[in-house]
C-alpha cells in the first residue's frame, strides 16, 4: 500500500494543470483515500481519475474539499 501511495502522489504532483500539493493520500488494502483541499469540482474529479489510473488501486474514496471560486460552479 505504501507503493500505491507513492505512485498516486507522484501522479498528482506530475499533473501540471492543477495544484494537487495539498492532497493527502492514504491507501489501505488497495483502497486509496484522498483528503485535503482543491480549488474546483473539476480538480476533485481529476484527482480521483488520476488515482484510479495507478495499478493496484481497487477503489478511491474521495474526501477532497473544494475551496475558492470553483466551489459554487458545477462542471
Amino acid at each position: 500500500d505504501t507503493t500505491i501511495d507513492a505512485k498516486v502522489k507522484a501522479k498528482l504532483v506530475g499533473e501540471k494543470a492543477s495544484n494537487f500539493t495539498r492532497i493527502g493520500v492514504n491507501t489501505v488494502n488497495g483502497v486509496v483515500h484522498l483528503d485535503g483541499v482543491v480549488d474546483s469540482v473539476q480538480d476533485k474529479v481529476t484527482a480521483e481519475e488520476l488515482a484510479r489510473q495507478v495499478p493496484g488501486v481497487a477503489n478511491v474514496v474521495n474526501q477532497l474539499q473544494i475551496t475558492g471560486s470553483g466551489a459554487a460552479s458545477p462542471r
